[in-house]
Parts: structure tokens; sequence; C-alpha cells
């Protein structure tokens, strides 16, 4: 098989898949009963934060930015909708829903502003709002923290109810919830218009906007739509945990960056996949479950592999695609060779 003809992103998930392979074999080895159901079920419940950061963190990373103010929106998102339920108890589970949304497409509108239309640099108005609004969630708790006491039952009940098992293996509603949100922005990024504007803006930004793209109200979007995301995360992040001080959500921008990364989507914008970003979240969340379990690793140890991950993804991804390219160079200049032989023979 020619491995030039693949698609770059099918690769990507191929090695992918093969990598994950690996990674369970080695552990199932190092770890005594390591594949069971509980595995299964903490990694899988696990993943559905993650991958909802991720699959937001995807779209700004498609436009050539980044969003490293994620794990300071799920944080303050979760406070904010945990004390709303804590002072109304008798509300509604999808008004909280919508809260969550809501506040964190405002956060994520108020970066978008600053990218889009201020032209400040991602990393630096993100790198600013991390801090920011790790500061409003300091200020709005003033020193409380939200308990599960405080919380309706209808949400301790939510991480545990099932939509289906099969033997002990438990297919949770929140995992559910995430599949859709990854089934309904792949089906976006392929099929419809603000999807592929996303990829023109990331591939070529001067190019989009000659061809009429509102290249500034796109990457504005996407960030709305990143901040949303990672408010519904906020919302799975508290029905998980219950217990939210101020450090809720903290480290998780490295690992929704790591996930997108490990997942095939180019950092400097313009490709990438949904289903390979689920994947790669996947891949990030099995690899620090398995390390706690394999020999107690230190989060900052685990903080470091991930940095390590994000860093061999990108020189891998560039080496990859290089000689991809190089393969095709070589053989349609091949094939022009042997195009041109026979006119040139018909000549003499």
């Amino acid at each position: 098989m020619d491995i030039s003809k693949l698609h770059p992103q099918l690769l990507r998930v191929l090695a992918l898949l093969f990598v994950l392979v690996l990674v369970v074999l080695f552990f199932s080895v190092v770890v005594d009963n390591y594949l069971n159901a509980r595995l299964f079920n903490r990694v899988s419940t696990s993943v559905a934060i993650i991958a909802m950061i991720a699959v937001g963190q995807t779209l700004v990373v498609l436009t050539r930015n980044i969003d490293l103010s994620v794990g300071s929106i799920v944080g303050f998102t979760a406070y904010f909708v945990g004390q709303l339920l804590a002072d109304h108890g008798d509300l509604h589970p999808l008004l909280a829903v919508l809260a969550a949304v809501g506040v964190g497409g405002v956060l994520g509108a108020f970066n978008g502003v600053l990218v889009a239309y201020g032209r400040v640099p991602a990393i630096i108005v993100t790198l600013g709002t991390l801090a920011l609004f790790r500061t409003m969630l300091v200020e709005y708790a003033d020193a409380g923290s939200i308990t599960t006491i405080m919380l309706p039952p209808w949400l301790l009940e939510l991480p545990r109810t099932n939509i289906f098992s099969i033997g002990r293996l438990d297919f949770r509603l929140t995992v559910g919830i995430a599949l859709v949100v990854v089934l309904i922005f792949h089906l976006m990024l392929t099929r419809l218009r603000f999807g592929r504007r996303l990829y023109a803006v990331g591939s070529n930004p001067e190019a989009a906007v000659v061809a009429g793209i509102p290249s500034q109200h796109v990457v504005f979007f996407a960030f709305v739509l990143c901040g949303a995301l990672a408010g519904l995360a906020g919302f799975m992040f508290l029905a998980k945990f219950g217990n939210i001080t101020v450090v809720a959500g903290l480290g998780l921008e490295l690992r929704s960056v790591a996930a997108v990364v490990v997942g095939g989507v180019n950092i400097f914008g313009g490709s990438g996949t949904i289903f390979g970003v689920l994947l790669g979240a996947v891949l990030v969340d099995l690899i620090d479950n398995s390390l706690i379990r394999w020999a107690a690793i230190s989060e900052f140890w685990r903080d470091a592999l991930l940095g390590m991950l994000i860093l061999l993804a990108v020189a891998t991804d560039t080496v990859v695609l290089r000689q991809l390219n190089r393969l095709r160079r070589h053989r349609a200049t091949k094939l022009t060779d042997q195009s041109t032989e026979p006119a040139a023979e018909s000549r003499q």
C-alpha cells in the first residue's frame, strides 16, 4: 500500500488507535487486574469532561489561535451554577444547564472580542483571562466552597445515571451527552458553512479575507463556542465532584491542549478532526489514570508527561506531514516524467 495516497487525517487516526492499543497492552502487563469494568467506567466519565473542553479548544485552534482560559471558565461556571442551585434548589435542570452554557459563552465572548476585533494575540489574551477568571472565582467564592449537601439530589444522581449497561460496563448519561456533542460538532465541521470557514481561516487567513469570509466573526464565534462548551463541562464537573473550591478546573487547559494536539489537530490551524480529538482525549486520560494505578505518580510528573506528549505530537505531526509531502512531490514528478517520455519519442 502506498502510504502517500492515504489522507493525513486517516493516518493520524490509525496511529492513535495503534498507540491506544500499545498503552492498554503495556499497562495490562505491569498492573494487576488492569482490564476491568472499573477502569472503563472511571476513564469514560472523566473523558466526557475533557472531550467537551477539547472540542471547544479544537474550534479555536483550527483558526490558528488557542484558549488557555478554559480551565478557569470550567471552575467559575461550576461554582456559579453550584451556588445558583444551592440558593434555588427547585431550579429546573435545563435552566441550570443553560446558565452554565450562557456564563461560559459570555466569558468566551470576552476572549473573542479581544482576539478577533482587538487583534491581540490569543495566547496573550487567554493567558491574562486565565488569571482574571480565576480571580473572579476567588472573589465570588469569598473563601467559601460548594459541598454536596448544598446541591439538589437530581444533580448528585446524574453522574451515576446509566443509559444502558453491558455486563459491568456502564454507559453513563454524561458519556452519552459528550458523544452527542462530539457528533454535532463533527457534522458542523464537515457539513456546515461555518465549519468550512474555520478551516479556511486557519489554512490561509489572507486568502480567506480575499474570498469574502468574515474572518473576525468566525474567530469570535469560535471563542464563544469554546467558552460555552467549557461552561457545559463546568456543569458536568459540578455534577461529578459535587465539592467545588476555588481551584476547580485547574490544569484542564493543559489537558485540553494535549488532547487536541495528540488528536491530530495542527497547532498552526487549518486541519484536524473532532473524532481524532476524542481519541486524543481518551489517550491522555487513559495514560493519566493508568499512571496513578501503576506507580502513584504525582500530579506534577503527570503534567510533565502531558507536556512531553504535546511536544512529541507536534514534532511527529511536522515530520510526518513533511515526509508525506515529499513522497507526493516525488510521485508527481515521476508521473510527469512518464507522461513526457512518449511525447518526446513521438517527436523523434
